[in-house]
């Protein structure tokens, strides 16, 4: 059986995306006939006006980007952990309410998945990962009008998802929430927008 392979961004400030990557690594971890690329995508980027000096050329804001790419080395240097390092940035974001501008709070949340410190941040200070990070971010603006987290892209669509719900441990409920998202954007591209007016809580 072929598997469903599709794109979905993230910035570790957005609780959305949060929702939606942890939905994604559960399921995965419940066996989801998924293939899923996680692309990273700067906020800070997308909220910059014309002509304004990009996030990836000032100084200033380098803090916006670190932890998008002490985990884009994760990902592509040590992707068995990339996971569990993936779902604590945002954890540490929005359960613990850290900054993650300071490096500190990314050390400790690679030295807790078990993944070197050490080196991730020194392959991050070598540059390497901000050029991966700006090609990607501009690739998805360009090649798809992406202007938020999280957005699926599946083939020649793309869609801005937000999903109000955790899935916590249970990993039925991230598949079948991410089936959804999937047929939809598969099956209905009319469908435009579908937004309720109210949450129930």
């Amino acid at each position: 059986m072929s598997k469903t392979a599709f794109s979905v961004n993230y910035d570790y400030r957005c609780p959305f995306a949060r929702n939606v990557h942890e939905h994604l690594v559960m399921g995965l971890r419940a066996g989801a006939g998924w293939v899923v690329e996680f692309s990273p995508f700067s906020l800070t980027q997308a909220h910059i006006e014309d002509g304004g000096v990009p996030v990836w050329d000032d100084p200033a804001r380098a803090g916006d980007l670190l932890a998008i790419e002490a985990g884009l080395v994760v990902r592509d240097q040590f992707p068995d952990r990339f996971s569990d390092v993936h779902l604590a940035l945002f954890a540490a974001r929005h359960d613990h309410g850290l900054q993650l501008r300071d490096e500190s709070v990314i050390r400790a949340v690679l030295d807790d998945a078990d993944v070197d410190s050490d080196k991730v941040l020194a392959i991050v200070a070598d540059g390497g990962p901000r050029a991966a990070f700006r090609q990607a971010h501009e690739a998805s603006v360009t090649g798809h009008h992406v202007f938020g987290v999280p957005t699926f892209v599946l083939d020649d669509s793309a869609v801005f998802v937000r999903i109000m719900t955790r899935p916590g441990t249970d990993g039925e409920l991230a598949r079948s929430t991410i089936d959804g998202v999937l047929a939809l954007l598969e099956h209905r591209p009319e469908l435009n927008e579908f937004k309720h007016t109210s949450i129930k809580r």
